[in-house]
């Protein structure tokens, strides 16, 4: 699977899990040189407390359109540090 955004190439990785809809790439298959820390937090109610990461490619941002879970429930084990993108960036074969 490939996350794309402003015709870049954000992540990639054949190892992703779909939780809800949503492709959640493993943390070392982005590539960190398009991310920015957030200071946006969220709770989801079985998952945890959600981080964010705007993306900044050629210039242009895409605020908070990438989240993670740094800590997770039990029932959420399985994406822990993974991360997720929404806000237009299109995850595709």
């Amino acid at each position: 699977m490939k996350a794309i955004w402003n015709n870049k190439v954000i992540a990639e990785s054949n190892e992703t899990v779909v939780i809800e809809g949503n492709h959640y790439f493993p943390h070392d298959s982005i590539n960190k040189e398009f991310f920015k820390p957030s200071d946006t937090h969220t709770v989801c109610p079985w998952k945890g407390t959600a981080s964010y990461y705007t993306i900044e490619v050629d210039g242009k941002q895409n605020t908070d359109a990438a989240w993670f879970y740094p800590e997770v429930s039990e029932l959420a084990k399985g994406i822990k540090n993974y991360v997720a993108f929404w806000r237009g960036v299109q995850v595709e074969n």
